[in-house]
């Protein structure tokens, strides 16, 4: 009989009023299609509490990552510098436009893309960067933009886990031309599928707009700016519903207590795990001076791959889920296919070998905290 989980690795939650709004949507409001007033509602709080001019909200980061590869004008042959220590989302809205992903290797602390590289990455064909601020923890952002101020690149962030983090003040996905969030079911705040794209320059709003609306120019319509909307330029279907929206909206009327009972649970973890990280068994996360995070992720990074492997057998028989997170994409079938490798990738495939991630979700308890450093550290008595 296999052992049952007790401590998944995730789990969806409610927070306060998602199913009263997605009520409300149905049958106050008349309206379930994208674009209504809980998508407004939603957009308006991104804008309000993440300091951005404009956001839009998608059904994906995907959409929005694949909106911000359209509107940085990608074309066949283009490079896009990025990570290869990253989701597959990242490089694939860049490919779908025949842009070529340039994979670089991360830093070994903060596992973010390594900004010394960079520059020496750059080529006649650069045309954009795009770092990803993984764990929520954020990139060296101000090296980044001034390397790409000086070789007139676009900066487009993924800060599909960077919700509410901030580098200096500024929050995640706003300090580079576009940002992208995630609002999966696995992030800080979620609703179940769902993102937004952030736009940080008033002059891609408009043509945003009708990207996202199919290439149309509906939302001008609406607005009374067109006495009729036709379509106008390239496009997709990238709005979600408002009964996501409805959900998310909830979410984000509570997202203080959520990000700090997630950073409680992070702290936790720190504490519990740190004896085990002064003895060099295992790394734990950082995060740079002047940096804020939003308690995301907590991982562990092992001494080996057959370590990692032998941790987690340990840990699924006491009923506790731990995953390990990507395999690098300069590695993989589509990534050789359409993308290329800078130099090797020593830290990447490090990290992908031996990291593994440890349950974190909203309602998860104390004692479940106690109980996974408690097993990661009878499992070291042994190893």
């Amino acid at each position: 009989m296999k052992n049952k989980i007790k401590i998944p690795f995730n789990k969806p939650f409610i927070a306060g009023k998602e199913l009263f709004y997605i009520a409300q949507a149905v049958i106050e409001n008349h309206h379930t299609a994208g674009d209504g007033p809980f998508t407004k509602k939603c957009q308006a709080w991104l804008e309000e509490h993440l300091g951005c001019r404009k956001v839009l909200l998608t059904h994906s980061c995907t959409a929005a990552l694949e909106m911000a590869a359209i509107l940085a004008n990608i074309q066949p042959g283009d490079e896009i510098i990025m990570p290869s220590y990253t989701f597959v989302s990242t490089a694939n809205a860049f490919a779908l436009r025949g842009g070529v992903p340039v994979f670089i290797d991360i830093r070994p602390d903060t596992l973010n893309i390594n900004e010394n590289l960079i520059e020496k990455a750059i080529t006649p064909h650069t045309k954009a960067i795009l770092p990803v601020h993984y764990a929520g923890v954020s990139c060296e952002m101000d090296a980044i933009m001034d390397i790409a101020m000086r070789h007139n690149l676009f900066v487009i962030e993924d800060a599909a886990q960077g919700i509410m983090s901030t580098y200096k003040g500024n929050q995640l996905g706003t300090i580079g031309h576009f940002g992208a969030c995630s609002f999966h079911e696995t992030k800080n705040i979620i609703s179940g599928e769902g993102g937004a794209l952030l736009i940080n320059d008033d002059k891609f709003i408009e043509r945003a707009e009708i990207i996202r609306e199919k290439g149309t120019n509906r939302s001008q319509f609406f607005r009374g700016q067109v006495d009729k909307y036709t379509w106008v330029d390239i496009g997709s279907s990238y709005l979600p519903s408002d009964i996501i929206a409805a959900f998310l909206y909830a979410q984000m009327e509570n997202a203080d207590q959520i990000i700090a009972k997630r950073n409680s649970i992070y702290d936790l973890y720190m504490k519990g795990l740190q004896p085990l990280a002064d003895k060099g068994c295992l790394q734990l996360p950082f995060i740079l001076d002047d940096c804020c995070s939003n308690g995301h992720m907590f991982y562990i990074i092992t001494r080996s791959l057959e370590e990692r492997t032998k941790l987690t057998e340990f840990l699924k028989e006491r009923g506790i889920m731990a995953v390990f997170h990507y395999v690098p994409l300069h590695s993989s079938p589509a990534g050789k296919l359409h993308g290329r490798a800078y130099r090797t990738l020593d830290v990447t495939k490090k990290v992908s070998d031996c990291l593994l991630r440890l349950p974190l979700y909203y309602e998860m308890t104390n004692n479940d905290v106690h109980s996974v450093t408690k097993s990661i550290r009878d499992f070291y008595k042994n190893y």
